[in-house]
């Protein structure tokens, strides 16, 4: 073999939050799941707290690393929990193992073609993307090349960034050309709930310049009427685009917001969109004018970069959702925009924090609302290895892994 070739792939467990850590990945962005709206905010247990319904300990973090016979090894971070952990160590490893780090389309396909008694969207894609990553972050690291190196290059030093938080004075104070707000409410909440919507995005305007673009995030809260009667309300107020209105298979939704939508106000959508086959239904629609996978979610960088040439064949550009170094490593790459997403994730939303710490390290700070991913091999990002992990799978105690 090689010594390039893949001999061990591991998945580790993020352990749970801990309140006190600030720096914790599970405890990030609490304002987000606090103040937004989502598919089960109409049901009244979950009114009160936004994200109880939603968040689950079965799809927290985990840590993938990929070993070559060099002894490289390539790291990322995913999500999916324990389940993906299972796949990953129970199904995918025989797969990868004994493969070269470059060979990112052949080890997808073996995932994916594997992959079938798991689904299609969620969970199975959720631990294809994370490997996938690690294996990119193995190869850069074997050729001692950044990722960007190895997907055609940067057109630009740096990325502009718009910000996803709670505090829109703050993303302009900073540089970032936008800023996203999360939706507080959506059809559930009545006539009182959409003037409530109507009044954050009043008082995020108050706080900034006439023209600072502000965006609505709608994180999948709302059906076709309440999405057409809020573009045509938030317009005058300067919000340029609503994102995710819809659940993101609820393809004929967007095909009636393609007809009938306020032009002057973007849809965009696709953070929780599947694979190139789920984006090319989503493109169809012609709704959309931003797609926005997420490298973490979609299938990976190999799934991203196929999903990317398709939305040039509709002229639709993408803007990764949030993915931090595995996203910007993309978007210098791409001739047709230069915008990515920076998610201000401190517990509180008031100061920019690396996102993919404390576990991994390395990442650079955005500058007056631009981000370099720099030269580092792979994605410039190591592990942290006096943190805790938990390791749930291992051939010593569960020997029937990697077994035909």
């Amino acid at each position: 073999m090689t010594r390039d070739r893949i001999i061990s792939v591991r998945a580790h467990l993020i352990p749970p939050a801990d309140p006190s850590d600030e720096g914790d990945l599970l405890k990030k962005g609490g304002w987000l799941t606090a103040h937004i709206a989502s598919p089960l905010s109409k049901y009244p247990e979950f009114a009160a707290n936004r994200g109880s319904g939603i968040n689950s300990a079965l799809l927290g973090g985990i840590i993938v690393e990929v070993e070559s016979e060099s002894g490289a090894i390539g790291v990322a971070s995913g999500g999916g929990g324990f389940a993906a952990a299972a796949i990953i160590e129970g199904h995918f490893a025989r797969l990868i193992e004994g493969e070269k780090a470059s060979a990112h389309g052949r080890i997808w396909d073996r995932m994916y073609s594997a992959s079938l008694h798991y689904g299609r969207k969620g969970l199975a894609i959720h631990a294809i993307s994370a490997v996938d990553l690690a294996i990119w972050d193995l190869h850069g690291k074997l050729l001692s090349e950044p990722v960007h190196e190895l997907i055609g290059g940067k057109v630009r030093e740096s990325s502009r960034m718009y910000a996803t938080g709670p505090r829109s004075e703050l993303a302009e104070e900073l540089g970032f050309v936008a800023s996203k707000l999360p939706l507080p409410y959506g059809p559930p909440h009545g006539d009182d709930g959409f003037e409530r919507n109507l009044e954050t995005a009043r008082k995020a305007r108050a706080g900034v310049s006439a023209d600072f673009p502000l965006l609505y995030d709608c994180w999948m809260s709302l059906d076709v009427p309440y999405t057409l009667r809020l573009m045509d309300a938030i317009e005058p107020i300067g919000v340029r685009w609503v994102e995710e209105p819809l659940m993101p298979d609820d393809y004929a939704g967007f095909r009636r917001l393609a007809e009938r939508g306020n032009r002057r106000v973007l849809i965009t959508s696709g953070e929780h969109e599947y694979t190139v086959a789920g984006f090319r239904q989503l493109l169809e629609t012609g709704a959309c004018t931003i797609v926005q996978p997420d490298l973490q979610w979609c299938g990976g960088l190999t799934e991203l970069l196929k999903i990317s040439a398709l939305a040039q064949g509709f002229g639709v550009p993408v803007v990764p959702h949030c993915g931090g170094m595995y996203a910007y490593h993309f978007t210098v790459t791409r001739s047709d925009i230069d915008l990515a997403e920076f998610p201000i994730v401190s517990p509180d939303g008031d100061r920019v924090v690396p996102i993919h710490a404390p576990y991994l390290v390395g990442e650079p700070a955005p500058e007056a609302g631009r981000f370099d991913p720099g030269d580092a091999p792979g994605f410039g990002l190591e592990l942290d290895r006096s943190l805790p992990l938990v390791r749930p799978f291992d051939k010593e105690n569960w020997p029937g892994l990697g077994a035909p």
